[in-house]
């Protein structure tokens, strides 16, 4: 996937490195972006094949920034060790909790939103249906997985109603991942807590295809506005 980096110097310059504790035995890296003025920091997990500094990822990170909103990526435990193998949702479920606090203590006076591409906005998701995630007041998905490739199904979605804080799903047409027959029920019976917005043509990656007249770049750059906007409508007075 072909990304737009504006003025990559200057914002690469503003990523933090930083150790997050998971637990006694285990630590894993993350990513502070925190650009001057920021208004909210999103806690941002990677999908189940790329880590934190995937190109997506990275184009995510670079992008919010440019909207004034700073974002803490992370490693799972499994990619931090070089695993193709994702962790148990125990594990993950752990690594994402350590991470908003970490945020929230190194960025305390941001509003806090978490979530992530793919397996890593669905383990934020049964990570904040256990049991909130402390001062998270949205959870925003980049391609949420609701079923596996060719097998429609709902079952993914059933902890969804054990959310009680806005939900917001960017996905693409052609995601093969959450079929649209079975995602627009799913957000539908989630009320007005959960927006739909949908990238015409775009994959599960967000990539679109020549024919569709548009390129890569424009769809990210419209993930980013709605993204920004969803936040700033959350946080707004």
């Amino acid at each position: 996937m072909t990304m737009m980096r504006s003025k990559p110097d200057e914002v690469v310059a503003n990523s933090q490195p930083v150790t997050i504790t998971v637990n006694e035995a285990q630590r894993v890296s993350g990513l502070l972006q925190a650009p001057p003025g920021a208004r909210a920091c999103y806690v941002l997990a990677h999908g189940a094949g790329a880590g934190m500094t995937h190109p997506f990822m990275t184009a995510i990170a670079e992008g919010l920034a440019e909207r004034a909103i700073a974002t803490l990526r992370y490693q799972f435990p499994y990619m931090e060790q070089g695993s193709r193998r994702p962790d148990a949702p125990k594990l993950a479920h752990a690594t994402v909790r350590a991470a908003v606090l970490e945020a929230a203590s190194r960025v305390q006076e941001l509003a806090l939103f978490a979530g992530g591409k793919s397996f890593g906005g669905r383990m934020t998701s049964q990570a904040q249906a256990a049991s909130p995630l402390p001062g998270v007041r949205g959870l925003i998905f980049l391609g949420f997985p609701l079923h596996p490739s060719g097998k429609p199904s709902q079952d993914r979605a059933r902890h969804l109603a054990d959310i009680h804080v806005p939900l917001l799903f960017l996905q693409g047409t052609r995601d093969t991942l959450a079929d649209l027959d079975h995602l627009r029920p799913v957000i539908k019976n989630l009320g007005i807590s959960a927006t739909l917005k949908l990238f015409e043509d775009a994959d599960h990656s967000f990539h679109v295809p020549a024919r569709s007249g548009r390129k890569d770049p424009e769809v990210l750059n419209g993930l980013l506005d709605d993204l920004a906007a969803w936040i700033g409508n959350i946080i707004a007075p």
